[in-house]
């Protein structure tokens, strides 16, 4: 396997989102120590430079990765750059879904008015199901199915939606390319064939993997653990016809299946 850059899940691979999995800052550290280049990969809510300092308070050295690509990022760098086509067609005026306090999208530079009225918005943009931003720049506490009615209210006049930080059901194979290609970009590595993506969601990094052309490591004791009948970190699979069950629901398979990120 001439692999020149990895791709790295964090939630379910590096950690549990309180401390280190065993052994996962030891092969990172011996991964640079072989000159590998590292990318941490995450559809999270925060933008890369938050996610690099959450790393580091977990104890993970952030001179070890090139970077970070996380879906909030790529979110406010085409809102801010509008390079893309779709993007540009936007408009200003936006309804901003977000959270309460802690980890929302900033609105600031992207030249955007965040609105409560369904009736002047241009597009929607959901980063978040526990406030409505205001055109202050701060936010309004608000119940998911209040969300809901609006998001209805925005369907019917068929308003486009930018998801920040998407689950499986608002993940596209367009969207998928579009980060590892950016992760591509940032390690400056042109042929997929010399990537893999290690991560423990079938249906998010391996599913973007196969659709990227990237070779992939199936992490099994994250997410999809109590799935495969998993109960402790670092439990070796006993049913190999549960995996095969699962990469058949998702139409996604690992090139290498791990029962954790170790070495």
């Amino acid at each position: 396997m001439d692999v020149q850059a990895w791709f790295l899940d964090q939630f379910g691979v590096l950690h549990d989102g309180k401390q280190p999995y065993p052994g996962a800052i030891s092969i990172l550290e011996k991964l640079a120590n072989y000159g590998e280049k590292m990318v941490i990969i995450s559809n999270s809510s925060r933008r890369a430079s938050t996610t690099m300092e959450k790393l580091q308070t977990l104890r993970f050295d952030p001179s070890l990765f090139i970077g970070a690509i996380t879906s909030a990022e790529l979110t406010y760098q085409h809102l801010e750059r509008r390079e893309d086509a779709w993007f540009a067609a936007l408009g200003r005026y936006c309804i901003h879904m977000t959270w309460d306090d802690q980890g929302a999208l900033s609105l600031e530079g992207l030249g955007l008015k965040a609105v409560e009225n369904v009736e002047e918005a241009e597009f929607v943009l959901a980063h978040g199901t526990e406030a409505l931003g205001l055109s202050s720049g701060a936010s309004r506490p608000m119940k998911v199915e209040d969300l809901e009615k609006i998001l209805e209210k925005c369907a019917a006049k068929k308003i486009p939606m930018v998801v920040a930080n998407p689950d499986f059901v608002t993940v596209e194979a367009r969207a998928l390319r579009i980060i590892y290609k950016s992760a591509m970009e940032m390690a400056g590595v042109e042929e997929a064939s010399e990537c893999i993506a290690v991560g423990d969601s079938v249906h998010h990094d391996i599913k973007g993997a196969n659709v990227a052309g990237i070779q992939s490591a199936f992490i099994t004791g994250g997410i999809h653990g109590n799935e495969l009948g998993l109960s402790k970190f670092g439990q070796v699979l006993a049913d190999p016809s549960s995996l095969d069950e699962l990469t058949s629901k998702f139409d996604a398979y690992p090139s290498y299946v791990l029962p954790s990120f170790t070495w």
